[in-house]
């Protein structure tokens, strides 16, 4: 890893209506739009589902480096977010974030300490410790048989 500090940047261009799209150097373009709630088309990424989509991906690359440490095998981790947006002293912004993560791990594997570390990422994740809003973690982890 770089030593700290980390910037990262990114542009956002659009118009008076229609798309908005999103870029950073060597990424490959992303196209954006409102939300449905937001009267947007709702078939394309928007800012509230790029938050989301953050967070629980910040969650697994975090698991990831956690468990590679630890030495935790494991072979799978999703992790389901929603997010709620209320209106908060009349501006809106996100309210809570529900996190559901699915973890399989082989056999053998310490369930007691995947489920640790699992936490663990919830509370190190930068992107969810960087949001105003409460986040909750709920944790599911299933010991699998290898394929054969």
């Amino acid at each position: 890893m770089q030593p700290f500090p980390h910037r990262y940047s990114a542009s956002a261009t659009g118009g008076p209506e229609g798309h908005v799209l999103l870029n950073a150097e060597g990424l490959p373009l992303l196209v954006s739009a409102p939300p449905v709630e937001f009267d947007g088309p709702g078939d394309l990424w928007s800012p509230e589902t790029l938050v989301v989509s953050a967070v629980a991906d910040c969650f697994v690359l975090t698991f990831r480096a956690i468990a590679r440490l630890s030495k935790l095998p494991w072979t799978t981790l999703t992790c389901q977010v929603s997010g709620t947006v209320d209106r908060i002293d009349r501006a809106a912004q996100f309210t809570a974030l529900s996190m559901r993560a699915s973890l399989e791990v082989p056999e053998g594997a310490n369930e007691e300490q995947a489920r640790r570390l699992l936490e663990r990422a919830e509370q190190n994740c930068l992107i969810t410790r960087s949001l105003k809003a409460s986040c909750e973690l709920d944790v599911v982890v299933r010991v699998v048989q290898p394929a054969l």
